[in-house]
């Protein structure tokens, strides 16, 4: 018995987190149990067993009822199933954080613009302990050059994006993979991003499959190869390779305010596709992917590989995915979806969408799910899990009723 619950542990270990999948959309009634972040914006958010870890730029928390407000330097973590604050984890991080990814033993990796954590050195990227807040001794990735701004784990593997330059002494300009409980960097993944849009080289979402890893960015090539903004990267085998898939929907410009356009990233459940949303300004229209939602086949081969669909919002720019096998759930501060022709404007077949949005993931297509969400800057955090679908932002209205920078879909 305890050889197969070691062996179950292990598998689980492997899943990545997008692997959840629902059988129907959510509920556009959130629940009224979620606590209430009173300032801000939530950037991330991951489920640690029942335990909700929720980071982002803030000051302040309070409960479900509105009648406590405790202090949170950018990090908080509530209990699921009851709404209730864990009193205990309160840790003091000195920046921002924008990613955050489930440890084991009850710990959770923290990533963002921070410099020192509890009062003590701990640049970019963290492991606390749940139960406290405290630094987990012996994970010293030591991050230097820039911040973290996307985090994956799968097993032992931590994989880490944004604009540094190295971990652990070693050069990996924006990406790297590290020892989950070391924090050193793997020199088996030395796959580096390279010929930017920007100043600077930097990955701005990742996302894990059973194989392969999706990387965006501003970016132009992996390990020298044409990839403009997208690339898919085999992490099956021993060595890990730049994948036969290409595709030019991003080499295209949209505004010289947004050399690099590209933002979130998610698998579906099965992994056999993946669904990319985009910023980019209201110049785009139909044949451009400017403020877009897309889909891509994760298996396909070739080096002009089309998107399965694409769904404009005529405009508005998109930040988070969640592909759930029901729907594909997209976030921004968009007004409409099914928008090609529209130019900051709503065009023939456009549908309202305020803020949030469900597509079909076979026709790409706006599901009729309408919650509706104060748009503000818009949803940078998406979590889907079994119990329904947590959502992040900047604003204080989801579904219409008052759920500070953060509230909870449940499944029907």
């Amino acid at each position: 018995m305890l050889a197969l619950t070691a062996t179950m542990a292990t598998l689980l270990a492997l899943v990545p987190s997008s692997a959840i999948r629902h059988e129907r959309v959510v509920s556009a009634d959130p629940v009224d149990t979620t606590p209430h972040v009173l300032d801000g914006i939530v950037n991330a958010i991951v489920l640690v067993g029942d335990t909700v870890v929720v980071g982002g730029a803030f000051s302040e928390v309070g409960d479900a009822a509105r009648t406590t407000v405790l202090a949170r330097d950018n990090l908080f973590a509530y209990s699921l199933s009851t709404g209730r604050i864990l009193p205990d984890f309160a840790p003091v991080v000195d920046g921002p954080v924008s990613a955050l990814a489930a440890g084991g033993g009850g710990t959770v990796y923290v990533a963002g613009g921070f410099t020192s954590v509890n009062h003590a050195r701990g640049r970019a990227l963290v492991r606390l302990g749940l139960a406290d807040g405290s630094v987990v001794p012996g994970f010293t990735p030591r991050i230097s050059g820039g911040a973290v701004s996307t985090l994956a784990r799968r097993g032992s593997e931590l994989y880490a994006g944004g604009d540094f330059d190295h971990v652990g002494g070693i050069p990996r300009p924006a990406l790297a993979r590290l020892d989950a409980t070391t924090g050193q960097p793997d020199p088996r993944f030395t796959i580096t991003p390279g010929s930017p849009l920007t100043s600077k080289v930097k990955v701005h979402a990742i996302a894990l499959s059973r194989d392969r890893l999706a990387v965006d960015g501003s970016f132009t090539t992996l390990d020298g190869r044409s990839r403009p903004q997208l690339g898919l990267i085999d992490i099956g085998a021993a060595t890990p390779r730049v994948a036969d898939w290409r595709t030019d929907t991003y080499a295209v410009t949209c505004m010289d305010s947004f050399p690099s356009y590209v933002r979130g990233l998610d698998f579906a459940p099965d992994g056999s596709y993946f669904a990319l949303v985009t910023t980019g300004g209201p110049r785009g229209g139909a044949k451009k992917p400017c403020d877009t939602a897309a889909r891509f086949e994760t298996y396909a081969k070739g080096s002009r590989i089309k998107p399965t669909w694409i769904n404009h919002t005529g405009g508005d720019s998109l930040y988070s995915v969640a592909a759930t096998g029901a729907a594909v759930y997209v976030g921004g501060h968009q007004r409409w979806m099914n928008n090609p022709s529209g130019r900051d404007s709503a065009g023939p077949g456009a549908v309202p969408r305020e803020g949030i949005a469900a597509i079909h993931p076979r026709t790409g297509k706006a599901l009729s799910w309408n919650p509706g969400r104060e748009r503000g800057i818009g949803v940078k955090a998406f979590l889907a899990h079994k119990g329904g679908l947590l959502v992040g932002s900047d604003t204080t209205r989801l579904g219409r009723e008052y759920h500070a920078r953060i509230g909870m879909f449940p499944l029907p």
